[in-house]
């Protein structure tokens, strides 16, 4: 209420200056004409009665045209036109009507002049008006400004940036140059604030004018750019940020189109920049249906769950034995969206038969992705039955129960451990492959989806850095030399959703995971991220290789042949699939040996047995010995 008043009293105010503006050109007019020596009695009331008609149609026609509604301290090129048309439009009524109402026409050409002056003066106050508030507004923000900036990119972002902390009254920053690349503004002034050239002298402009922060505020910023311009700026030891829409959030949910100033996140400095990949076709498929996700309270499942909220489904099951973070992610969607999802959330674990088939008979999915696994590779060596029970025969129990209750697909999330792997954890991921894989007699489609690492991850490298940081250091990574393919938790969630609506059975989707990343570079620019310095603030130092690491991952099985989707960022490998009865043999094996090793912890036979069911499965040293001649050792090294 008090706002609309203060909006209400604002218009009177205008309509009121622009009706005194009005009156004064009239009375200019008059004047002029009385000084010629016209008739004073006779042109006043002309002069009166074309004031009342040409005042009322410039008002209204400024009414419709909704110059009124222009906050005009913060008004733009737009605002301005505005007035301009709205007036061209009210003086045109007006002559034409004059024209035709005796007494009151004053000719073409004194209407003409008449309402131009108007226009002239209302948007010299206009422009008056705004010139004062920016220099009221600027001579209060510099005695509070304490953080001096400068600002790359002095196109139209970067003039946008720069008007703002100038005239932004609780802006604590104080921009002093501008940095570009285009010869034609370099040596030229944005907003009074000179442009230099982008190049290695401007470094030291930089440190002799002060500056403690740099803003990089350049549209549509690659990630490779992001990335150069990020080591750059970083090495005059300034805190580098963005001038950009807000950083991906663990839903990658944009509330408005608004930039604003951030600090850099990994996300911006990695190979390539993320995807939207939630086309409306894949909205369109989960739309309506009801959809279940196993381990829906982990890093995935979560992000599966809050991507499938979007496609209004007719019903979301979040199933998953951690209560802690199934309430998190529940809550969340409560919150989000309140009674428009029907969301369920039920505790379980994917080990118990029973209540597996209790959840699919009571809710029917009709689409089930299983994200439900233990995936810690040092943990899985240790507690390698766990990896087993858990992994392997908990895809085994979710695949029979999808197939009792007949849901329509069932999408595997895999990893690309599973590809010749080095670890019970990987081994047990290419163990569940073949489960889904086997089943392609079914009348329920089985998938599987594998990808790499998605960067903050529960466990991921991500989080542990940063934990490391804030206390001080070192930094650890087990080899300068491992290097892992990232991709964002949205992003991956996103494909996995589109490869489960193009599945139909058998499929062993790939997702296209760019180029391998260095962990010790990851590590490093972590560290730059938080304002410190690698080496200085911050050690680095190896701690090695963990049982069963290896230096790099594949994602692809080379031997087999890689299809194309109709998405370019997903790709189909086609092995040999086992039949179901070799799928079962090789789950005798494995529980027998969980069976035999029952009162041990962490038994080699095992690790043995997992080796007998997954022929792929090599020891890390035998991989590590020749990694440098991998390709993907290569890439990271282009």
């Amino acid at each position: 209420m008090i706002t609309l008043a203060l909006k209400n009293q604002r218009r009177i105010l205008l309509i009121l200056i622009d009706l005194g503006i009005m009156l004064g050109v009239y009375a200019l007019a008059y004047l002029l004409m009385y000084i010629n020596g016209s008739d004073e009695f006779s042109d006043l009331l002309l002069y009166f009665f074309s004031f009342l008609l040409f005042s009322g149609c410039l008002l209204i026609s400024r009414f419709i045209v909704r110059t009124y509604s222009n906050v005009w301290r913060y008004a733009n090129a737009r605002a301005y036109l505005s007035i301009v048309l709205s007036d061209v439009i009210g003086g045109t009524v007006a002559f034409v009507v004059s024209i035709f109402i005796r007494g009151i026409y004053l000719g073409w050409w004194h209407s003409v002049a008449i309402v131009a002056l108007i226009t002239m003066v209302t948007l010299v106050s206009r422009f008056i008006y705004q010139q004062m508030h920016k220099t009221s507004t600027r001579g209060m923000a510099d005695a509070t400004n304490k953080i001096t900036v400068a600002i790359v990119g002095a196109g139209q972002v970067g003039a946008l940036l720069a008007e703002e902390l100038l005239y932004f009254r609780g802006s604590h920053y104080n921009p002093v140059m501008f940095i570009d690349n285009s010869r034609y503004k370099v040596g030229s002034r944005v907003e009074g604030i000179p442009v230099y050239a982008e190049n290695d002298d401007v470094l030291e402009v930089i440190a002799g004018r002060g500056v403690q922060e740099i803003i990089i505020a350049i549209p549509q910023l690659t990630a490779e750019r992001a990335r150069e311009m990020f080591d750059f700026y970083s090495s005059t030891g300034c805190k580098v940020k963005l001038y950009d829409f807000a950083a991906n959030s663990a839903s990658n949910d944009k509330e408005s189109d608004k930039r604003v100033i951030r600090e850099f996140d990994v996300e911006d400095l990695l190979f390539r920049s993320a995807k939207d990949v939630l086309s409306d076709e894949v909205t369109e498929f989960y739309r309506g249906r009801t959809v279940l996700v196993t381990g829906g309270g982990g890093s995935i499942g979560s992000e599966l769950a809050r991507q499938i909220a979007k496609c209004s489904p007719k019903k979301l099951i979040i199933f998953d034995i951690y209560e802690n973070n199934a309430y998190d992610i529940q809550q969340e969607l409560i919150r989000r969206y309140g009674s428009t999802l029907d969301l369920a959330v039920e505790i379980g674990s994917v080990r118990d038969v029973p209540r597996l088939e209790a959840v699919f008979r009571a809710y029917r999915p009709e689409i089930v992705f299983h994200a439900a696994a233990h995936k810690h590779v040092p943990l899985m060596e240790h507690s390698n039955a766990e990896a087993i029970k858990n992994n392997v025969i908990g895809t085994y129990n979710a695949a029979n129960a999808a197939e009792k209750y007949g849901v329509e697909k069932f999408i595997l999330i895999s990893t690309d451990k599973a590809v010749n792997p080095t670890n019970v954890m990987g081994a047990s991921k290419r163990m569940c492959e073949m489960v889904v894989q086997s089943r392609q007699d079914s009348s329920t489609a089985f998938s599987a989806v594998r990808f790499g690492n998605v960067l903050g991850s529960n466990g991921s490298v991500i989080p542990l850095f940063k934990r490391q940081i804030a206390a001080g250091g070192p930094v650890t990574v087990t080899d300068k030399r491992i290097v892992r393919y990232f991709m964002t938790i949205p992003e991956a969630s996103g494909l996995v959703m589109q490869a489960g609506a193009m599945a139909k059975c058998g499929e062993l989707f790939v997702l296209d995971m760019g180029k391998p990343v260095k962990i010790y570079d990851l590590a490093e620019n972590v560290i730059k991220l938080s304002g410190l310095r690698p080496y200085i603030d911050i050690e680095i130092i190896e701690t090695g290789l963990r049982p069963g690491e290896k230096l790099y991952e594949e994602l692809l099985i080379k031997t087999e042949a890689l299809d194309k989707t109709d998405n370019d960022m997903i790709f189909i490998e086609r092995d040999t699939p086992l039949t179901r009865s070799e799928v079962v043999d090789k789950l005798d094996i494995l529980l027998s040996a969980v069976e035999a090793a029952e009162n041990e912890v962490g038994a080699e036979s095992i690790t043995l047995a997992m080796k007998r069911v997954v022929p792929t499965f090599h020891s890390p040293d035998e991989v590590n010995s020749v990694a440098e001649s991998a390709e993907e050792m290569r890439e990271v090294r282009c």
